[in-house]
C-alpha cells in the first residue's frame, strides 16, 4: 500500500459509495486507474467488505443498542469464542480489543430482559468470565461523519 491506496481508504470510510471518477478527481487519478486499486485492494484483503451506518435514534426496530466489554475465561481460546459468539442473535459486532478487557460486543436487545438472557448466554455458551454493559441513549455524530464507533476502524464484516 502507498500513499495513493491511504488516500482512497480515507475516502471510501467517508463515503464508501462515491463513483470511481469523482474518486479519481479526489486523488488525481483516472476512474479506471481508481477502479483498479479499489479492486485490488479487494483483492488482497485490505477492503473486506462495505457496510451501512444506521444512526440507532433512526433505527426503527426499538429495543437497545448496548456494547459489552467481556473478559473471556482461561480455558477459552479466541478463536473458540469468535465461532461461539458468531450465531448468537443480536450482536452486530465483535471486535478484539486492547485493554482491561478481551473484546467490545456491540448488539441490539428487545427490552432489558432479552439483554439479560444475552448476557446469560455468554458467559453459559461462548466462555465469558467477566462483562461491563453501556447502553447507547444516542449517537452524538452521525454516520458516515468520519468519527465514532466504526469510521475507519477496520471494523467492517466482511
Amino acid at each position: 500500500m502507498d500513499r495513493l491506496d491511504r488516500e482512497i481508504l480515507g475516502i471510501l470510510r467517508e463515503d464508501a459509495r462515491i463513483s470511481y471518477r469523482d474518486l479519481g478527481v479526489r486523488v488525481g487519478l483516472s476512474a479506471n486507474a481508481s477502479a483498479d486499486r479499489v479492486r485490488r485492494m479487494r483483492r488482497d484483503g485490505v477492503i473486506r467488505g462495505f457496510t451501512v451506518l444506521v444512526d440507532p435514534a433512526a433505527d426503527t426496530r426499538g429495543g437497545l443498542v448496548v456494547f459489552i466489554d467481556l473478559t473471556l475465561r482461561q480455558d477459552t481460546t479466541n478463536e473458540e469464542f469468535e465461532r461461539r459468539v458468531a450465531h448468537l442473535p443480536g450482536i452486530t459486532e465483535v471486535v478484539h480489543v486492547t485493554g482491561e478487557y478481551d473484546y467490545l460486543v456491540r448488539a441490539r436487545a428487545a427490552d432489558p430482559a432479552a439483554l439479560d438472557a444475552l448476557l446469560r448466554r455468554l458467559k453459559r455458551e461462548a466462555g465469558v468470565a467477566q462483562s461491563s454493559t453501556r447502553i447507547a441513549l444516542r449517537a452524538a455524530t452521525r454516520p458516515g461523519s468520519g468519527s465514532g464507533p466504526g469510521s475507519g476502524s477496520g471494523s467492517v464484516r466482511p
